[in-house]
């Protein structure tokens, strides 16, 4: 990693050859291929067959499984780790929904309350709406520009759409969550900062209700 950022290579760049690394690094071949290995899982080299290994663009997904994995992980002893995820994730877009409603455009309240009919609509028909659910929580922090905001979001969906489908738990009734998300909006369309930050974080209860219920209440600290 020292070695790209030295050499100034951006996202896209061709790597040095493996001879070159080698001579670089004064280390074996198996070295550099192992350490290529490595970094490819970290999501910092791409490695293509027949082309080489290039600067890797930004990627979350191993940072979405190794969450998802220490979450579900962590359910078969407190669920501690899968709820400091829900903490996580709740403290980021209540404490950023405000940023957002400084910078929302009414094209950005027409898409949210598009998928918030989209949402009432399928309840009503008894359909689960996963993914408006996830796009509109996305669209919401959209006026931000905020790429690492919008890949640490799908990483924590990523992750807690594993945990859902190991405990088969709904966070509330369809027309319950659909309404959840209605409040939602309306507080961000009338500028209502403080509600808004109130209802996103209000909407994390029935996750942490359930882990609760699944393992217990979180350890307390000493």
């Amino acid at each position: 990693m020292d070695l790209i950022l030295d050499r100034n290579l951006d996202v896209g760049d061709p790597m040095p050859t493996e001879a070159e690394l080698c001579t670089a690094l004064g280390v074996g071949r198996n070295t550099v291929r192992e350490a290529l290995k490595v970094l490819q899982a970290l999501g910092v080299v791409e490695i293509r067959h027949g082309f080489g290994t290039f600067v890797a663009a930004a990627g979350f997904e191993s940072l979405a499984s190794s969450l998802a994995f220490r979450g579900r992980l962590s359910l078969r002893h407190g669920g501690h780790e899968a709820m400091e995820l829900a903490d996580v994730r709740q403290a980021l877009e209540a404490g950023l929904i405000g940023m957002a409603i400084d910078r929302m455009t009414s094209e950005h309240l027409e898409e949210l309350e598009r998928l918030v009919e989209e949402m009432e609509g399928l309840a009503a028909a008894g359909t689960n709406f996963s993914v408006a659910d996830q796009e509109f929580h996305r669209q919401l922090y959209t006026p931000l520009h905020n790429e690492l905001l919008t890949n640490l979001l799908d990483v924590f969906w990523s992750a807690y759409a594993q945990i859902h489908r190991e405990t088969g738990f709904e966070v509330a009734s369809l027309q319950d969550n659909a309404h959840q998300h209605r409040l939602i909006f309306e507080a961000v369309r009338d500028k209502d900062k403080e509600l808004a930050a109130r209802r996103v974080s209000s909407h994390f209860d029935g996750i942490r209700d359930h882990l609760n219920a699944l393992t217990g209440p979180a350890p307390v600290a000493p």
